[in-house]
């Protein structure tokens, strides 16, 4: 296995979602409870001002086994999560670390392993 790849997509998710100290309190809560280690701070970025219904912050948190990213929609309540780590980490904690920040558990998630095949199984594919 090379990796875990979490994707949370979340309903209903509450003003915590609009306001960057609290995305960055998420951060490094999510960070810390997975067992993680952060590379540099949280880069937090409220995007699409011009488009009401798009708008929202995108957070990129970088860890020393790959990040966590999310986007927070303002106008819909929506936030949509991924964590990616070359690490094994607990998915139910992440799920936990999620609800308890933004308030809902209207979610639908999935956790795949990545694994890109070996050199030799290319080879012989072709």
């Amino acid at each position: 296995m090379w990796g875990m790849h979490l994707t949370v997509d979340v309903a209903n998710c509450n003003e915590n979602r609009s306001d960057a100290d609290a995305i960055a309190r998420f951060a490094k809560d999510m960070v810390e409870r997975i067992n993680m280690k952060a590379y540099g701070d949280p880069w937090i970025v409220h995007f699409a001002k011009e488009n009401p219904q798009a708008a929202g912050y995108t957070l990129t948190q970088l860890i020393e086994t790959s990040n966590i990213t999310a986007h927070f929609c303002d106008y819909t309540g929506e936030c949509y999560f991924d964590v990616f780590s070359c690490m094994e980490f607990d998915v139910d904690e992440a799920l936990d670390v999620i609800a308890e920040h933004f308030g809902s558990r209207d979610w639908v998630y999935n956790c795949i392993v990545r694994q890109a095949p070996e050199a030799k199984q290319i080879a012989a594919a072709e």
